[in-house]
């Protein structure tokens, strides 16, 4: 098993490599290769022949890559109690992600800690010293990953994290049909500790199984759709490729977990694609579907009656990944196979359905993941199969007086604040709630973990 971190993604966004020069039309013949070094690259611009992509570091607060071994296409954030809001290099912080192995047998849950992120500006000022220090000072501003592996049967469709009881748990969708509920303590614990790691490691080597503490096999097919309730503690909502919604409630023991085997299903047989709580009402739940619909769930009803408000067509294809806005509850953000995002005011939702209030076709393939900033109310990103993740602003308006002339950056919407590239085929992506402007993202390529100047 092979997992690394490095200070810079192999590849990046910004401007264009130096090689690029070469090809561009009408340069002068007189002006010097540094001169003409780069030029800023805008969305929309096809590359020509021998023009690569190269990072602008300049653009970057923070920006590592790491490797895991076979692809992780879904991860969580696990908070920790290493303090509420970190803006101070470097920094540490903690994942778990789940695998997408060739072979279902060989999968696995991965506890992470990655550690010793120094920033951009620091690397900078590190290197203009690199002559003068020694190769064990240099070895001391390496980025560090931990990771205690747990086997999984099964590639592993969605994973989320929760807190409960002073343990953390993370329940996984797997392919095989079933969700685990899993303790992560012994994790943790093993990753802080070189030598508590290198024993766990040696116990895993030897197929020492470690099982879930809870498994539910009553979903009819595969899912993606899960979550945790942000507001009562142990309660879970996951949702199959059937169309079905199943809530678990923890039990009076605080141990075990009640499945209700009557599904909530207004999705006809279409798949389940996400689900999201609502971020302060208990009983109210989203879903997006296959069927192109958003609906809105009141738990308090019987499941034939609890889908209360329903958008039929919210996108024109699948819709794939929702995100309630954490400080402004009554806005909601989707993405689909479309390439769209829209902005909903679920104030505005009715028996008549509803328009979004914003709409941005930035993404020129699927939109896979899409959440909103933990704390700016306006600030959300999104991802997809183009390669791309975008920050947006929702409270930058476009100034009439300061329209630019070019073409292309006429045709970008002034919400769009940053575009990062680097990643193939990006899966999710994840705001660190404690740490102020950062993203991880998870893609076939690996993980980023970043954060931009403009956030």
């Amino acid at each position: 098993m092979s997992e690394e971190i490095r200070e810079e993604p192999m590849e990046g966004v910004a401007s264009e490599d130096e090689s690029s020069d070469e090809s561009m039309e009408e340069e002068d013949a007189n002006e010097s290769r540094e001169e003409a070094a780069s030029r800023v690259y805008l969305p929309g611009q096809a590359l020509q022949v021998g023009e690569e992509l190269a990072v602008d570091k300049s653009a970057y607060r923070l920006l590592h890559y790491a490797q895991s071994g076979a692809p992780c296409l879904t991860f969580d954030v696990i908070p920790d109690d290493l303090g509420g809001t970190r803006e101070s290099y470097p920094l540490s912080m903690y994942i778990v992600a789940g695998t997408q192995a060739a072979k279902a047998h060989v999968n696995k849950l991965l506890v992470m800690k990655m550690s010793n992120l120094h920033g951009s500006e620091q690397r900078s000022e590190d290197s203009d010293s690199e002559s003068s220090d020694s190769e064990d000072e240099s070895d001391e501003r390496k980025p560090v990953m931990s990771v205690a592996p747990i086997r999984h049967h099964g590639c592993i469709n969605r994973l989320r994290c929760t807190k409960l009881n002073g343990a953390m748990l993370a329940a996984s969708w797997s392919e095989l049909g079933r969700v685990n509920i899993w303790n992560l303590q012994e994790q943790l614990n093993a990753v802080e500790i070189p030598s508590l790691l290198a024993t766990y490691r040696n116990k895993y080597d030897k197929n020492a199984d470690i099982k879930p503490i809870y498994t539910f096999k009553g979903h009819l097919s595969e899912g993606f759709g899960l979550d945790w309730s942000r507001t009562e503690p142990g309660t879970l909502a996951s949702g199959d490729c059937k169309g079905n919604i199943h809530i678990w409630r923890i039990d009076s023991s605080g141990t075990s977990w009640y499945v209700d085997q009557r599904p909530y299903n207004s999705h006809a047989l279409h798949s389940v694609e996400d689900l999201q709580w609502s971020p302060n009402e208990k009983n109210v739940l989203a879903s997006c579907s296959v069927d192109k619909s958003i609906r809105i769930w009141d738990m308090r009803a019987s499941a034939q009656n609890a889908c209360m408000l329903t958008v039929h067509d919210a996108h024109t294809a699948d819709v794939n990944v929702i995100s309630w806005n954490p400080t402004e509850s009554q806005f909601m953000v989707s993405g689909g196979d479309d390439g769209l995002l829209h902005v909903w005011d679920l104030r505005r939702f009715g028996a008549d359905g509803a328009s979004p209030l914003a709409t941005f076709k930035q993404h020129t393939a699927p939109v896979t993941t899409v959440e909103w900033h933990p704390t700016e109310s306006t600030v959300f990103a999104s991802g997809g199969a183009d390669d791309q993740i975008a920050q947006w602003d929702l409270s930058v308006e476009a100034d009439e007086a300061e329209q630019p002339q070019d073409s292309v950056l006429a045709k970008l919407p002034p919400q769009l604040l940053f575009i990062h590239q680097g990643q193939s085929d990006i899966k999710e992506l994840h705001w660190h709630p404690q740490c102020p402007g950062t993203i991880v993202s998870t893609a076939h390529s690996g993980f980023n973990v970043f954060r931009t100047i403009s956030v």
